[in-house]
């Protein structure tokens, strides 16, 4: 068998420690013995209404009732398709993750609403279907998914049947069957007693036993934490763990060993995680960092009967907000990693977070961002879908306006966003190239006029095997520095590893600058590459101030865009993106200009982009040691945009 060269996701810097500090915010408010005697037992915390109280439901799902019926009645044909083991090879074969991705989630979704349609409609008409549900999923081997196999059996491409694997997908697969047991068991005792002892064994030893028996997984620091990186991983899994032993847990010492256990884990998660809360792995991921932290707090209070409750700390409102923040206009936000240039997050979600933690900002940004056709539906994250249906009346009747905020600085992150009263949005971070979901992107940034992207990150294709890949993922475009809006410095790109860094970051209110002098590598030879962004109106300014101890190799700064480029006129080169018109000016006697389209052909990107994006390239016409390149990027106003 091939050697297995890969790294989970995303454990690119797992090796790697961050500015770890010792805040243990939950584990300082109880103690293991203090836990026991306040968790809710017996399911007797589960507010929702029985199977049987029709009229509950019909309250809880109001217009969206016939909706769920309509989806769930798409599903009563479904044929819950089989995962071959080649399907879960083939991940080792050849990198594809999606031949086994696709059929699990079309199952797990089918349950989904499934159960959301039984429970809306109440008259069995889609019993059967769960039963085949149940064991479509039971009779699996794993509920992992291909490409985290390893992280339990690094040897094996196929998961030993006696060693499971929580993983992303594990977990979220717990929170859903648990709640078709709670809600269903009796049901299907009607039909058969052997179903609900069936599915009550497989989240038993799939979930509980195994996260309570095996202490070594990565994303849980609760007992064998070595410094290693944690990501959204750590919330998503831990939440789903608690979630299940909540509804399924019958022992109460196994029980509470479980939910003090997840304690520890989010507080090394909340340790790790830098203190100005943002999100390194960009806004795609703030659903499964934040978000899933918000999901573990409420799940914590909600088991301790409120007496443990985490609303009121700074760093979970400020991990929150962030969402608000990163969030540009008309779907679009900024993208940095392996983020999506299109996003805003969940519009109950935000709201949920909002409440939580107190935040007009969160909860005007989800009122703005709800639609008429918004409905509650999380697929196989059933347990967001009932949390969201908790707040519709407060959330629809809530009215404030979002006001974005003009200027936001996070220092430990070293992200910095500002916005003018002209409509320009500028992002641009400092950072190391070790960070979670990595690019090699240090000292980059990005640029919006009138909410539309204009200057880009290109982000992310579908993942595969290569994306996390130890040494394949930075053979990928988007991971390289050469394509991001940064300079290639005497023949040099910037090279993944957490000591590739950006150094003297200094944020304003119309300004950021950074030293990119280490974030290349020392071959290259720089002193010093001072890149200085100023802000003011409709224009950016772009400045790279440079020391080289000796130029061989011309300078190159790069350029992303995904609009029409015009460079015949020396001096400027036009841009325009959808009507969206942009100069960027330069000093046509030191520079040649090479425009370079790349054709998108994988979805993930093309979906954003369309079919291709274009990289505009400023040479230096010869090697030079010191000197200073300044560009002007300028927005016209898209009412002159002839």
């Amino acid at each position: 068998m091939k050697k297995l060269l890969v790294i989970t996701a995303l454990s690119l810097s797992a090796f790697y420690a961050s500015a770890y500090t010792e805040r243990n915010l939950i584990s300082s408010r109880v103690s293991k013995d203090e836990l026991k005697e306040i968790l809710v037992q017996d399911q007797k915390w589960v507010k929702l209404p029985a199977y049987a109280d029709r009229d509950g439901w019909d309250a809880l799902l109001g217009d969206y009732k016939e909706k769920y019926i309509r989806r769930g009645e798409k599903s009563l044909s479904h044929d819950w398709p089989r995962i071959k083991a080649t399907d879960y090879l083939e991940f080792y074969r050849s990198g594809d993750r999606k031949i086994m991705e696709d059929p699990l989630n079309a199952n797990n979704n089918a349950m989904a609403d499934l159960l959301l349609a039984e429970l809306a409609e109440g008259k069995g008409r889609f019993i059967d279907q769960l039963i085949n549900g149940v064991y479509a999923a039971a009779e699996m081997t794993t509920w992992s998914l291909s490409a985290h196999i390893h992280r339990r059996s690094p040897k094996s491409s196929l998961q030993p049947y006696d060693k499971p694997v929580i993983d992303l997908m594990a977990g979220d697969m717990g929170n859903l069957y648990s709640w078709v047991y709670h809600f269903l068991n009796k049901e299907f005792d009607k039909v058969n007693p052997e179903i609900s002892r069936r599915l009550r064994h497989e989240l038993q030893t799939r979930i509980l036993d195994t996260y309570l028996d095996y202490d070594k997984w990565w994303w849980d620091g609760s007992r064998n934490y070595k410094g290693g990186m944690l990501n959204n991983w750590t919330p998503w899994c831990l939440s789903n763990i608690l979630l299940t032993a909540m509804l399924m847990e019958e022992d109460k010492e196994k029980y509470a060993e479980i939910a003090y256990n997840t304690i520890l884990g989010m507080d090394k998660f909340l340790n790790y995680i830098k203190g100005d809360g943002a999100c390194e792995e960009g806004p795609s991921y703030w659903g499964h960092a934040a978000g899933k932290t918000l999901d573990y707090i409420d799940l914590l209070s909600i088991a301790t009967g409120e007496k443990v409750s985490m609303g009121d700390e700074k760093l979970i409102k400020d991990m929150g907000e962030y969402i608000a923040r990163s969030y540009v206009g008309d779907g679009w936000v900024v993208n940095f990693a392996d983020a999506s240039a299109h996003g805003g997050g969940d519009p109950f979600l935000v709201y949920r977070y909002g409440k939580t933690v107190d935040s007009d900002l969160l909860k005007s940004f989800a009122r703005e961002r709800l639609t008429d056709k918004s409905i509650p539906s999380n697929g196989r994250d059933i347990y967001r879908t009932f949390a969201s249906l908790g707040i519709v009346p407060e959330f629809k009747a809530y009215s404030s306006d979002y006001r974005h905020p003009a200027y936001s600085w996070y220092p430990e992150t070293e992200f910095c966003y500002i916005s003018t009263p002209q409509n320009m949005f500028f992002a641009a971070k400092g950072g190391f190239n070790a960070e979670s979901h990595n690019h090699n992107d240090a000292g980059t940034f990005s640029l919006w006029a009138d909410n539309y992207p204009i200057i880009i990150d290109a982000g992310v294709g579908t993942y595969t095997r290569q994306t996390f890949s130890s040494k394949e993922r930075y053979k990928i475009w988007t991971m390289q520095s050469g394509w991001h809006n940064l300079p290639v410095i005497n023949g040099y790109e910037q090279p993944y590893g957490r000591q590739y860094k950006a150094s003297d970051v200094k944020a304003g209110k119309n300004s950021f600058e950074v030293n990119l002098k280490d974030a290349y590598p020392e071959e290259a030879g720089i002193n010093s590459w001072i890149r200085a962004y100023n802000v003011k109106d409709r224009e950016v300014r772009i400045s790279d101030k440079f020391d080289i101890k000796e130029a061989q190799t011309p300078n190159t700064v790069n350029f992303m865009t995904w609009g029409e480029v015009d460079a015949l006129k020396p001096g400027v080169v036009s841009i325009n993106v959808s009507g969206h018109k942009v100069a960027i000016k330069y000093d046509a006697k030191r520079f040649d200009i090479k425009v370079e389209d790349k054709e998108l052909s994988d979805p993930r990107l093309s979906n954003v982009w369309g079919s291709r994006i274009s990289r505009i390239s400023f040479i230096d016409k010869k090697p030079i040691n010191k000197g200073t390149y300044t560009f002007t990027v300028k927005a016209y106003n898209t009412s002159n945009k002839n």
